[in-house]
Formats: structure tokens, sequence, C-alpha cells
């Protein structure tokens, strides 16, 4: 019996995979495999918890950002609130203001007027006494001016007397 080239490859065949069963070489591959497989399946866990944390912290930012537009519009409103308040304020105060020296030139206008009347009675009561004094004297007599004099004298007599 002769045996031929592909009966010694199929049986080196045989032994090499005899020998390497013997050596435990599919144990190692699939302990390397496992290996390899639970790594991964590690860095899938790892990848899954960041990224789980990564939308935690990005709804909590969202969120922050959100209540930060929130308080920038109270802030902006009430700043708006405010500057309407000091305008009111200032336009309240404006007025006060205008109406205090509308009076103060109201008084003014007002003590100018009684003043210049005062000084027109004063002049008129002036020219009036002196208009009376010269026609006193220029129609009076000294006898007409003794009879006067008398007659003053006996009423302040019977006043004080």
């Amino acid at each position: 019996m002769e045996i031929t080239a592909t009966e010694i490859a199929f049986l080196a065949l045989v032994l090499f995979i005899g020998l390497l069963i013997y050596l435990k070489v599919p144990q190692m591959i699939a302990s390397a495999l496992d290996q390899r497989s639970q790594a991964i399946a590690k860095e899938l866990h790892e990848a899954r918890r960041l990224r789980e944390e990564a939308e935690k912290l990005l709804a909590e930012y969202e969120a922050k950002r959100g209540a930060a537009e929130a308080e920038a519009k109270a802030i902006v409103q009430s700043a708006k609130e405010q500057a309407a308040a000091v305008a009111e304020e200032t336009r309240l105060s404006m007025m006060a203001a205008m109406a205090r020296r509308e009076r103060q030139a109201e008084d003014r206008i007002a003590s100018a007027e009684s003043k210049a009347s005062d000084e027109v009675r004063a002049a008129a009561a002036d020219a009036a006494i002196a208009a009376a004094e010269r026609m006193i004297r220029e129609r009076m007599s000294d006898q007409a001016q003794a009879g006067l004099v008398r007659e003053g004298v006996g009423e302040m007599a019977r006043k004080f007397g």
C-alpha cells in the first residue's frame, strides 16, 4: 500500500490540529476572545455611563441656561420698571419744581404789583396832599387859619380833657 501525498497532507493536518489541541491553543484563543469581548463590554458599559452623564449634564446646563434666561428677563423687566418709576418720579419732581417756581413768580409779581400799587397810592396821596396844601394856602386867609387852629384846640380839649 502506497501512501499518497494527499494522505500525508491529511495526516500532517490531523497531527497539526492534534498538536494545537494538546497545547490548548483553541482554549487560549477562546480565552483571548472572551477577554477581548469582556473588555469591549466594559468599554461599551463605560461609554453608556459617560453618555448618560453627558445627557444629565446637558439637561442640567439647559435647565441652568433656562433659569439664567428667565433671571435675565426678570432683571431686564425690573430695570424697565425701575427706569419707568424713576422717569415718573423725575417727571413729578420736575412738575412740582415748575409749580413752585410758578408760584414764586406769581408771588413776586403780586408783590411787585402790590408795591407798585402802594407806591402809586403814596404818590397820589402825596400829590393830593400837596395840591390840597396849595389850595388851602391860596384860599385860606390868616383869620381862617386862626379859626381852624382854635377849633382843633377846642376839639382836643373835649377829647382829652
